[in-house]
């Protein structure tokens, strides 16, 4: 599941790692499980570009609740620690491929797509 967004590739923390995945960015608030730093090959691990643990745990009591989550989240990532760091992905992106790397089952149906609509905007 190797996705290009705009300068922007997602994959599973779980999946081999890649010649061509370039920065390799976590944006999970927990360290996955049962994966090694090793494994993860992690360059950086922006935790203010997460969502919230209020905001997960909103989404994980109701995945129904997706678009009220998206909304939140986006407020967040609009704050100042979030959006400097959003501009540092956009500036690693510029130089090279970046890669998210998340350990959801589902990355489409996560935090990721509207991380990615706002490193994209």
């Amino acid at each position: 599941m190797a996705a290009g967004h705009g300068g922007f590739r997602v994959r599973r923390v779980y999946d081999d790692v890649e010649p061509g995945d370039g920065t390799r960015v976590l944006v999970d608030r927990l360290w996955p499980r049962g994966v090694s730093k090793e494994r993860a090959a992690v360059d950086e691990w922006p935790k203010e570009l997460t969502p919230s643990d209020e905001l997960r745990r909103f989404l994980h009591a109701d995945p129904d609740r997706y678009d009220e989550f998206a909304r939140r989240y986006r407020e967040e990532l609009a704050e100042a620690a979030p959006a400097a760091a959003a501009r540092r992905l956009r500036q690693l992106a510029e130089r090279g491929p970046v890669t998210l790397v998340t350990a959801v089952k589902d990355p489409d149906r996560s935090h990721v797509p509207t991380l990615l609509a706002a490193l994209r905007g």
